[in-house]
């Protein structure tokens, strides 16, 4: 009897072993949009399903969260990018911006991902942190008009701090206008910022028409 016992345990440890193979194969394949519940049954058979509810099942794989402030890394296609013109245009015009800056800046900050979150907390299509968002704005920094006004509005501010200086507004951009004030007016020390400008440089001069 005791011999028995042994050998179904051993049996069921062994699909165990196999139910996490299954797994860690589901898991690596794909990502999870449902999810999985399994359990090994008493003649050691692996059973998975999707359907929640059912008798003895646990969760094995549980889906990623649908929150729409979950960061996003992947980069939309031009047709995705297409969708903000509208929106870049009245910005350019209002706060008297060239809209290839507006665009090399939305590029770099958030790869036009209106739902990006940064690790530090900035939001949204220019990425701005929720203290500056609430110097220049009101509206919901998930909003792709409210974000993208309030960025302008923000480059605006730093380019007339800054005496249109594009690399210093840059750099505040990034690091804050204190922090560029502390340098001396110059370019903070910090490697972020002094990657991030020249990036932004680039795409801006790249975007500009072939004529200027």
């Amino acid at each position: 009897m005791r011999g028995h016992a042994a050998t179904r345990r051993a049996h069921t440890a062994s699909a165990s072993s196999v139910l996490s193979a299954v797994v860690l194969g589901l898991v690596l394949a794909q990502s999870a949009r449902a999810d999985i519940f399994g359990k090994v049954d008493s003649t050691g058979v692996i059973v998975l399903t999707d359907m929640p509810g059912k008798t003895g099942m646990s969760v094995i794989v549980a889906s990623p969260p649908s929150s729409s402030r979950a960061k996003q890394s992947s980069q939309p296609t031009h047709a995705d990018a297409s969708q903000f013109e509208a929106v870049i245009a009245e910005a350019s015009e209002t706060f008297r911006l060239q809209p290839e800056l507006l665009r090399a800046v939305i590029d770099v900050e958030s790869r036009y991902n209106p739902k990006a979150v940064s690790e530090k907390g900035a939001l949204g299509l220019m990425q701005l942190m929720p203290d500056t968002a609430r110097r220049f704005s009101d509206g919901d920094m998930f909003n792709p008009r409210d974000n993208v006004l309030a960025g302008a509005r923000y480059l605006r501010f730093l380019l007339d701090l800054f005496k249109d200086d594009m690399e210093l507004a840059l750099a505040a951009y990034n690091a804050g206008e204190n922090a560029v004030i502390r340098a001396g007016y110059r370019i903070p020390s910090f490697p972020e910022t002094r990657s991030y400008v020249p990036r932004v440089l680039d795409k801006y001069r790249r975007l500009l028409p072939a004529s200027s």
